[in-house]
């Protein structure tokens, strides 16, 4: 299969071009060359935030595109709108935000959704989503458009800092604040397995929205810190403490303690209690948290020590 990636060279999109290169499929990358494409791809340059950024793919085709952009749909609009008579499927990573606050516990992707313009500048996270889902949906069309609605997104090359963030304090040792109760269950996908179900899904010829995340529960917070603990080596000693304490001290979950939040509260319904009956009814398979942690703390060794 012939895929193009637009950005792939870091985190979700990098994922995504290593397993179609380990595929065999032939991996065009497309990227402002910040980083390091991954060795096996083919790569055109280009800045598509720029006025003809987009002039390196003014020629060829493709069975499939994958876009993982963050900011304002229009980019999204003028890729699509370009490649959608020289590509057979496109492929948005987007993201649940894109569900109107507050989001329920049980939320599939049937709920309702922010407004949104295809056309827009940057604008604010969940529209900007919604915004290139509309784009994609405009010039592909329902039946050739994949929308991947990623829930938190864990693996190596993490590049928002969450579980970085407790592997490197773990790491240092000592005792250490661990937000109760250890059972707390919490909801994630290593971006790995994300790229795995994309490949599958563009082979099997699925389209429409999937929420990409595990079940609820697919590890706890005290899991997750073990693991850390394990992985680093690191002589810590996880002095647990309860969401009422927590917040009587102004502790806040996801922001001061990354990927936690208080059970019952509406953080953790949002994004740790959806509904992902259809991505795992299509393939979607996580991995044990252990082997998530170990993989991102052996990439964040091996890169300090670059």
């Amino acid at each position: 299969m012939r895929l193009l990636l637009l950005g792939g060279t870091d985190f979700a999109g990098r994922a995504v071009a290593e397993a179609a290169r380990d595929r065999g499929w032939d991996v065009t990358v497309f990227h402002r060359g910040e980083h390091p494409a991954p060795p096996g791809v083919t790569v055109r340059n280009g800045d598509r935030t720029e006025p003809g950024g987009l002039a390196a793919l003014a020629e060829g085709t493709w069975d499939a595109v994958v876009d993982t952009w963050s900011a304002a749909p229009r980019i999204v609009r003028d890729s699509a709108r370009l490649l959608a008579g020289r590509a057979e499927r496109y492929v948005f990573v987007s993201s649940r935000s894109v569900y109107t606050w507050p989001i329920p516990a049980g939320l599939d992707e049937d709920g309702p959704v922010v407004d949104a313009d295809p056309d827009a500048d940057d604008t604010e996270y969940a529209a900007d989503k919604r915004g290139a889902e509309l784009a994609v949906l405009r010039e592909f069309g329902d039946k050739r458009s994949l929308l991947v609605r990623a829930g938190l997104l864990l693996g190596p090359r993490e590049n928002s800092g969450r579980l970085p963030w407790w592997l490197k304090r773990i790491a240092l040792g000592g005792p250490l604040l661990a937000p109760a109760p250890r059972d707390t269950p919490l909801q994630y996908v290593d971006v790995r397995d994300m790229a795995v179900w994309i490949l599958d899904a563009l082979e099997s010829g699925l389209s429409g929205p999937y929420d990409m995340v595990s079940a609820p529960g697919h590890t706890t917070v005290g899991e997750l810190l073990d693991a850390c603990v394990t992985a680093t080596g690191a002589e810590t000693k996880l002095v647990w403490v309860g969401p009422d304490a927590l917040a009587e001290a102004e502790v806040s979950g996801w922001s001061d303690l990354p990927i936690w939040c208080p059970p019952g509260s509406e953080l953790h319904d949002a994004l740790h209690c959806g509904d992902t009956a259809r991505a795992r009814s299509t393939g979607l398979r996580c991995r044990p948290v252990a082997e998530t942690v170990a993989d991102t703390w052996a990439q964040l060794s091996a890169a300090d020590g670059a």
